[in-house]
């Protein structure tokens, strides 16, 4: 068995990290397995180094020691433009230049999982009219969804202890691979980054079950494994909201500042226990 914890350096980690993070390395020292590390750090305008030695020392006092040096996903750019450039010569991705705005403002944008799905409007620019506006304006790649699932066809995963469910990319739209501020979107690099790492068991908050549709899509597409999953239940407040890294009292900073033993903390969100003020609940 091996798995892995990836936090964004884009803040402070929280109970929500630990849970998840404690998840993962259990199982994986209880299966005589391997814990990995991944930074994913390729937002360039919200990663900081501050939050990486943070991250780090945060585990350190939870416990929780991972095997080998941190995997960093700003050292594996190459391997996200490989990835693009092959869907780019089967013609599976196509750019954008829409903004925000223009998707949030068009009467004919749909709803999916994750909010409003992008409409296809530059789906159906013509070759000579996406690479003249490419050369001057920003843009990002989307994926044709449509043309992707058609492809891989009948997709599913197994959920640990839940069996096979059936994957439903489609749901998702055309959704984006690189960003106009960044090289891969979170979809192609996790994807991409778990196969690398060689990672076989993938657990991770239940927040993420509908992004699985698409991780994997990306798989089947690019002949990548599927490692087993487990979406485990979220850490929330005491208003059932999930926590953000915004909330500065269940960040470990706090905790660990307020006397809490971090190893102890750890054994107890193994077994489920949080601390007052707290619960675990489903989305």
């Amino acid at each position: 068995m091996l798995t892995r914890f990836a936090p964004s350096p884009t803040g402070e980690l929280h109970l929500g990290h630990a849970y998840s993070a404690v998840l993962a390395h259990g199982a994986a020292r209880d299966a005589g397995g391997r814990f990995l590390l991944r930074i994913d750090d390729i937002d360039g305008s919200r990663s900081r180094e501050d939050y990486v030695a943070a991250s780090l020392a945060d585990l350190d006092w939870l416990g929780v020691g991972w095997d080998g040096d941190p995997v960093r996903q700003s050292q594996r750019l190459g391997d996200y433009a490989a990835a693009l450039h092959d869907l780019k010569s089967r013609r599976l991705v196509y750019p954008c230049f829409c903004t925000r705005a223009d998707i949030a403002a068009s009467l004919a944008a749909p709803h999916g999982p994750s909010g409003v799905l992008y409409p296809g409007t530059c789906r159906t620019l013509d070759a000579a009219t996406r690479e003249r506006r490419a050369a001057d304006e920003p843009h990002c790649w989307r994926l044709d969804m449509q043309q992707a699932a058609a492809i891989a066809g009948d997709l599913a995963w197994e959920e640990q202890e839940q069996g096979r469910r059936a994957a439903d990319p489609c749901a998702h739209g055309d959704i984006v691979l690189a960003r106009k501020d960044a090289p891969a979107s979170y979809h192609l690099a996790s994807t991409l980054d778990d196969a690398a790492m060689g990672v076989t068991h993938v657990i991770r908050g239940a927040d993420l079950i509908a992004s699985t549709d698409v991780h994997r899509l990306l798989q089947a597409l690019l002949g990548l494994p599927t490692p087993l999953y487990r979406h485990h239940a979220l850490v929330c407040g005491a208003d059932g909201k999930r926590l953000a890294k915004r909330d500065a009292a269940a960040s470990l900073a706090s905790l660990r500042a307020a006397g809490i033993d971090g190893a102890a903390l750890a054994a107890d969100l193994r077994h489920g226990r949080l601390p007052t003020g707290y619960s675990l609940q489903m989305p």
